[in-house]
C-alpha cells in the first residue's frame, strides 16, 4: 500500500507541526507564520486545521499582495508527506520540470479564486519575490476524499515563489 495509515500519519504530522510552529512564533522567530484561511472570519474560534503554516525562505521586495479576484504568476512545487513508495514525498505538481534550475524553471498563471483555500491564503499574504514553504492541512487542500493523484487527508507542502500579479481585468506582464 502506497499510503498506509495515511489519515493518522497526516493528522499527527499536522498537529506536531502546528505546535512546533506556534512555539517558534511565540519565541519571536519571524521566519515562521501561522495564517488563518482567508475565508474564515478572524474573530471566530477555529481548529488548527483552519490555518496554513509558512516558513519564509526569501523575503520579496514587492509592495502589496494579490487579492482573491487577482491573477498570479508563480513558480511552485507541490508534494505530499513521505510514504512507503515515495521516500521524499510524492511531487504531484511543479513548474520545475525536467531538472530545471530556479533560474530556468517555468511559471504558472492562475486566478487566485480558482485555487484551493490553502494555496489562495498563502498567495494573498505574499509579496512579489517572496519564496515560501507553505504547509496546508487537508481541510484547506483536497479534503477527506482527495483527487485522482492526492489521497484524502493529505497535508500538502508547497514551495511557492510569487513572480507577478495583476488585478482583475488587467493582464499579467509578459514572461521573460
Amino acid at each position: 500500500e502506497k499510503y498506509p495509515d495515511w489519515q493518522n500519519k497526516n493528522s499527527t504530522y499536522w498537529d506536531n507541526l502546528y505546535s512546533e510552529t506556534q512555539a517558534k512564533v511565540n519565541s519571536g522567530d519571524t521566519t515562521w507564520k501561522i495564517l488563518k484561511s482567508y475565508s474564515i472570519e478572524d474573530s471566530l474560534q477555529s481548529p488548527n486545521t483552519d490555518y496554513i503554516i509558512v516558513n519564509v525562505g526569501t523575503k520579496g521586495t514587492g509592495s502589496g499582495c494579490p487579492i482573491y479576484s487577482d491573477s498570479v504568476r508563480v513558480r511552485y512545487t507541490g508534494q505530499l508527506l513521505p510514504s512507503t513508495l515515495y521516500e521524499n514525498g510524492y511531487v504531484f505538481d511543479t513548474t520545475n520540470q525536467n531538472g530545471a534550475t530556479e533560474a530556468t524553471a517555468g511559471v504558472a498563471d492562475f486566478k487566485v479564486s480558482d485555487l484551493t483555500a490553502g494555496f489562495a491564503t498563502a498567495l494573498q499574504n505574499m509579496h512579489i519575490g517572496d519564496v515560501w514553504d507553505v504547509y496546508v492541512p487537508w481541510t484547506l487542500g483536497y479534503g477527506t476524499s482527495g483527487n485522482s493523484t492526492i489521497p484524502g487527508y493529505s497535508v500538502l507542502k508547497f514551495k511557492i515563489q510569487l513572480v507577478a500579479y495583476a488585478r482583475a481585468g488587467a493582464s499579467l506582464p509578459p514572461f521573460k
